[in-house]
């Protein structure tokens, strides 16, 4: 046939047919098709292979003289050689006492240069593995910051609980307030904490902890006795439950109302609160108690976190004006009191709180409508935050802080009792 290049052979009829052999291109020249064919090597004979290579035997550890493997104890006790040294160093000293001796002190004096490991787990590990998660992931109902506090302080106490043996729940625990004093053991703390959390859920209509009855009271201590009557002979394991169960279902109510629910009150069968006062209050109270826990079964418990402890230590400075105008009601002040009008600058005492989570703030000294000032201050106190707060739950008396004082020496007894008055049950 003829193609565009002009006349061509029929495959296998043209001058090339003898390089064709067994069907196939005896591999010279170029195929009648034009493609060059890649060249295949041909099977490799064993022969064609070089002698075996030899298994090196494994380095010896280097000659090194006694002056040479004594100078490198050091660098061993601190991990710190390198590995024919290391090896070197080892096998000298399973023939040299003296060494041996060395070394075994030098290993002691590294061990104090390291701090001990830590069975417990960090405590701001659980807020530090949150924050994380939520810095890449914010959460999709979020938490109103004023029930972050409560939130952080439940979960701390929980963790607590959940170390507890069936020995500790039985473990006497005291509970100390302003003129008061009981003793319970864990379950009854546990009880009397859900009694008076169940304010916060009236609060929010959840149910009512107690029950139904016309005996349910709004005082706290009440509150605690009525619970203890009822619910005083569950096993620690259905306290610890009710307790949690109706925690999270405070913080997951006000999650889905958001700052809107923080104008809500609380009446706590006298004083009333705004929710969101309501919930740093719980979270102080259950800081203060598992504090108590703690110190009955010999467990160690650090302080909220100073953002949680300074929001605490705010509520108690702003109700102390209130608690300080109640006891001058009682005739229990020793300062001489004035006349303000509201909303105008009076007497103050200046207020600082030192540490993690402190401040400072102007206590109003004449009425809880007064501002506070620093151009009418008439006293100080400095003392350190955590102090402050075993002040206000009745832990410490205002003889017993560690605290500096200047200034009215009445107006600072008046402040530091009115903070411990503020205690209850």
């Amino acid at each position: 046939m003829n193609g565009p290049g002009g006349p061509q052979e029929p495959f296998g009829g043209g001058p090339d047919d003898s390089r064709w052999e067994n069907g196939g291109w005896d591999g010279g020249g170029t195929p009648p098709h034009g493609v060059p064919l890649p060249r295949v090597p041909l099977p490799r004979s064993a022969a064609d292979d070089g002698p075996p290579i030899p298994v090196m035997p494994p380095a010896a550890p280097p000659a090194l003289d006694h002056s040479t493997l004594r100078s490198l104890l050091g660098a061993w006790a601190l991990s710190a050689c390198a590995a024919d040294e290391n090896t070197a160093v080892e096998e000298h000293l399973g023939r040299c006492v003296a060494c041996a001796d060395e070394a075994r002190r030098l290993r002691d004096a590294v061990r104090l240069l390291r701090n001990e490991d830590q069975l417990d787990l960090d405590p701001t590990l659980r807020h530090r593995v949150l924050a994380g998660c939520l810095g890449r992931r914010p959460a999709r109902v979020p938490v109103p910051s004023w029930a972050v506090a409560y939130d952080a302080e439940a979960a701390r106490l929980d963790a607590l609980l959940a170390d507890l043996g069936p020995d500790d729940w039985r473990q006497e625990v005291v509970l100390r307030w302003h003129q008061g004093r009981q003793v319970a053991d864990v379950a009854r703390v546990i009880g009397h904490l859900t009694a008076v959390d169940g304010l916060v859920a009236a609060a929010l209509d959840l149910e009512e902890p107690l029950g139904p009855g016309p005996d349910v009271s709004r005082e706290p201590r009440a509150r605690t006795e009525t619970y203890w009557k009822r619910f005083g002979e569950q096993p620690p394991g259905r306290v610890r439950e009710t307790w949690r169960d109706q925690g999270r279902s405070l913080v997951r109510t006000v999650a889905f109302a958001g700052n809107s629910a923080g104008g809500l009150e609380v009446d706590y069968g006298g004083p009333v609160l705004a929710l969101e006062d309501a919930f740093l209050d719980r979270a102080f109270e259950c800081w203060i108690h598992a504090d108590d826990i703690a110190e009955a079964v010999g467990y160690p418990y650090e302080a909220p976190a100073p953002r949680h402890l300074h929001g605490m230590i705010d509520l108690a400075a702003r109700l102390l004006p209130t608690a300080i105008a109640g006891r001058r009601r009682a005739g229990l002040a020793t300062s001489p009191g004035g006349l303000t009008a509201a909303g105008e600058p009076g007497r103050s005492l200046y207020l600082e709180v030192e540490g993690d989570g402190g401040g400072e703030w102007y206590i109003p000294l004449d009425s809880p409508a007064a501002k506070g000032c620093k151009e009418h201050s008439v006293a100080h106190v400095a003392l350190d935050g955590v102090e402050f707060c075993q002040l206000a739950a009745g832990h410490r008396t205002p003889e017993e802080l560690a605290a500096g004082v200047e200034g009215d020496a009445g107006a600072v007894h008046d402040v530091l009792s009115a903070a411990a008055s503020m205690s209850r049950l």
